[in-house]
């Protein structure tokens, strides 16, 4: 068993111990990230004059051999050792002698695994934001292609009033767009480097945090070291975030099961991401929606069991802090996934407009717009509500849309009705006319586009 701290013990920890304690079997993920924390130590070190010229030239080539050969599967990383600081520092020693004794100068696994975590996390973070963006680019190209093609839009899961598919998308659009801007959040809040915070109470050697800092690209150091071993907002942060783009994605995911049922027909999901079954020949299932939107209570628990650790704990370290690490892998691999195979999936989503227009002509989306034709016409708005009430009701009881009667059935209903209401109430004059930004008119539309197609040029992620 490979330990860095086996002098103050008189006999060897108990294999089941041992094994309970140890994170080697997930913390090797960021054997990258504890290379590079370790060069830059070595590096500054150097700096500080706490190594010669001649030890840091041996260190950073032994570490750059381990890494090479890692990634060339040469070295493999087991379970001899305890954590991947283990992994790193024995197999350095092994290599260069003595010298890769002195890696560990003014530093503590404390403050090294907080690190690690962190330079982790940057990275994962800035890979999700660009996922998030290609599938914003996804629905932009939808909306652009869109913005004439009528569909109902619906609350409490009843038709409305008539939308675009262009404005449904826009919809949607905006969420990702939070949920990017939430990750820029995270990102530049986190990007504090906690390397040379010690245990908890920083060293004794001079060492050069803001030198550190900059080779490791923060912002800065951190300015308290209890916190800086302590600290795992940015995890509970990240966790949240990933839990709302699971939520959009999940209520995205559900349209679109709801969509692809044999009652909407709305779409037609493409073969490469549907199923059939087993037993009955007739189905095409929308399995990575339904997955998609499984999958977000997977997200949500690693999100409620950090914040379940972290609520008990007394500052500094803790070693239930090392539960920090397989949820949120867990959450972040789980989330990325969902996000490429939706981001396909929508790619290939084919749009059977027609049905769209059909289900808004049918489903009374313009009963709003008929009572607004009377009230342009002088009938009281109440009066006007009863009146469209029982005029949707005869519409049913004929199985007819409002559009399809003709002007004496509307008439009987109500004197006040001419032949202009027909296009007062037309699919295209309803999403014509509301006009303010934000809503589904096509010239507040492509302002919309607009806006998020710059936003989508001038992003520097």
């Amino acid at each position: 068993m490979a330990q860095l701290w086996g002098g103050r013990f008189t006999k060897e920890t108990d294999k089941l111990v041992y094994n309970f304690n140890a994170s080697i079997s997930f913390d090797k993920k960021f054997y990258r990230q504890d290379i590079e924390g370790s060069m830059a130590h070595v590096k500054m070190l150097a700096k500080q004059n706490i190594l010669t010229e001649y030890e840091k030239n041996q260190i950073l080539t032994g570490l750059e051999g381990i890494l090479k050969d890692v990634e060339s599967g040469k070295l493999e990383i087991t379970d001899e050792y305890e954590d991947i600081h283990s992994f790193v520092e024995a197999n350095l020693i092994d290599r260069i002698g003595d010298a890769g004794k002195k890696l560990h100068t003014g530093r503590s696994r404390n403050d090294q695994v907080a690190l690690d975590m962190k330079l982790y996390t940057r990275c994962e973070v800035t890979e999700i934001n660009s996922l998030l963006k290609e599938l914003l680019e996804a629905i932009i190209t939808i909306m652009e292609e869109n913005t004439q093609t009528y569909m109902p839009g619906f609350t409490h899961l009843q038709k409305a009033q008539p939308i675009t598919l262009a404005h449904h998308m826009g919809a949607y659009f905006e969420m990702f767009k939070r949920d990017r801007q939430r990750l820029d959040d995270i990102y530049n809040r986190m990007n504090y480097c906690p390397l040379g915070s010690g245990a908890l109470a920083g060293t004794t050697y001079p060492l050069d945090r803001d030198y550190t800092a900059q080779l490791l690209e923060f912002d800065g150091p951190t300015l308290n070291s209890m916190d800086s071993v302590a600290d795992r907002d940015y995890i509970i942060e990240l966790l949240s975030a990933l839990s709302t783009i699971m939520m959009h994605l999940s209520r995205f995911s559900e349209e679109i099961i709801i969509w692809n049922s044999n009652e909407y027909r709305f779409v037609e999901i493409d073969d490469a991401y549907s199923t059939g079954s087993s037993i009955m020949p007739q189905k095409k299932n929308p399995d990575i929606a339904e997955l998609v939107r499984g999958k977000t209570g997977r997200v949500y628990g690693a999100l409620m069991s950090i914040l379940t650790t972290m609520k008990g704990i007394p500052l500094a370290y803790n070693k239930d802090m090392q539960e920090d690490k397989e949820l949120t892998f867990d959450a972040i691999d789980t989330v990325k996934g969902c996000v490429a195979l939706f981001t396909g999936m929508l790619k290939t989503l084919k749009f059977n407009k027609n049905t769209m227009q059909e289900s808004a002509m049918k489903g009374f989306t313009n009963a709003t717009d008929a009572a607004d034709y009377l009230v342009n016409h002088g009938v009281p708005f109440r009066d006007a509500h009863g009146i469209i009430g029982r005029l949707v009701l005869y519409c049913i009881e004929q199985d007819k849309a409002i559009d399809e009667l003709s002007l004496e059935e509307l008439k009987a209903i109500s004197p006040v009705f001419e032949q202009d209401v027909f296009e007062a109430i037309s699919l295209e004059t309803c999403v014509n006319k509301r006009m303010t930004i934000g809503a589904p008119g096509p010239d507040a539309m492509k302002e919309v586009i607009r806006i998020n197609r710059e936003y989508l040029n001038t992003d520097k992620n």
